[in-house]
């Protein structure tokens, strides 16, 4: 059977599914990604330049760590900007249907209970994971503005004497906290990446889509209404 033959004996809802299968839903687009892939690049840097030198690698780190904290505030700024003005802001935001699949997911793991629905764009949990990064970058982002008071570069020259002894021991200690629960959260992040239940996510923000069968599998319509890619 030739193949223009086997395409005549597929029936029109056979074609119809296959169609869907092939299709492709755009996740995110090409700003994003580049945002997503330059962040991740200044917050390795950052980690590196502050804590290499702590076990023991010895280097010239200051200039580059807070030159790659200034780029970070200027993405940051970009970012926030977008989500509020171009993007769909409240897509990342907690709401109760997110509550009510927690709970049940919650109750299905310890017993029995109703199944969750299906989210939106994000889920619960990465929505709740957004939330915990943004508070840490965030906080890592006004304390390092805070610091540069303390060296002189090309653009200014040092002024520590703004703030008290004690003032500068919080700003220290939120920003050194900040620092290592931003570790621990790009671990997480790491570990979740390379799950292989995970893939279409990971791919899709190399490539920006994610296929229509798994559009159709892992997201409710009715909350997420996607774009061809």
């Amino acid at each position: 059977m030739s193949a223009s033959q086997a395409d005549m004996s597929v029936g029109p809802a056979q074609a119809a599914v296959a169609g869907r299968e092939n299709g492709r839903i755009r996740r995110h687009h090409l700003a994003d990604r580049l945002y997503h892939w330059t962040m991740a690049a200044c917050v390795l840097t950052l980690l590196a330049t502050a804590f290499l030198p702590i076990i023991g690698y010895k280097f010239e780190w200051l200039g580059l760590h807070w030159t790659t904290g200034v780029a970070l505030t200027a993405l940051v700024a970009i970012h926030i900007v977008r989500a509020v003005v171009w993007q769909d802001f409240w897509a990342m935001v907690i709401d109760a249907t997110d509550i009510r699949n927690g709970w049940r997911l919650l109750t299905r793991v310890i017993g029995a209970g109703p199944a969750p629905g299906l989210p939106g764009k994000y889920n619960g949990l990465q929505k709740l994971y957004h939330a915990g990064i943004a508070v840490l970058v965030l906080s890592i982002i006004a304390t390092g503005l805070l610091m540069l008071l303390k060296i002189d570069t090309p653009l200014w020259r040092r002024d520590p004497y703004r703030l008290s002894n004690d003032d500068w021991g919080v700003v220290y200690a939120v920003h050194d906290f900040a620092a290592m629960g931003l570790i621990t959260l790009v671990m997480i992040h790491i570990y979740f990446a390379i799950r292989p239940d995970e893939w279409r996510l990971t791919r899709s923000m190399f490539r920006g889509w994610i296929s229509r069968a798994e559009y159709d599998a892992h997201h409710d319509k009715a909350r997420w209404r996607a774009e061809q890619g």
